[in-house]
């Protein structure tokens, strides 16, 4: 990821293994990462059982928020993707208790199909 696309808040793709690594001593016992986005030190994470947001807070990032969203919760969605002059795709999910939409940008070349198969696949079960 480009330091131009994390000032911009567009999100790239990581590793599965390394955020499955990283977050290992938070996920409950049968739980794995499935798709993991990064901008700058924020993630987005979505699991086998949850989406989790990861805020980094701070000139260090040492304090940070975990935000846990179970995929039932989630009562609708919608992905936009890239058009020509448009360069990223949005994610936006409306979660139950929250009035507003919980809105991330991904970078254009993200798989914004698999996404919306993975949460479609996780929302419908």
């Amino acid at each position: 990821m480009g330091i131009f696309d994390g000032l911009m808040g567009n999100a790239s793709e990581v590793s599965v293994e390394d955020v499955q690594e990283e977050l290992a001593p938070i996920l409950a016992d049968n739980e794995r990462v499935e798709r993991a986005f990064k901008v700058i030190r924020d993630m987005y994470v979505f699991t086998s059982g949850r989406l989790i947001l990861i805020d980094k807070q701070g000139l260090t990032g040492k304090k940070i928020e975990y935000m846990s969203i179970l995929y039932k919760s989630i009562s609708t969605f919608s992905v936009e993707t890239a058009g020509h002059f448009d360069m990223d795709s949005e994610l936006k999910m409306w979660v139950s208790g929250r009035h507003e939409p919980i809105v991330k940008e991904l970078k254009k070349g993200s798989d914004v199909v698999g996404i919306q198969k993975l949460l479609a696949n996780k929302i419908l079960k």
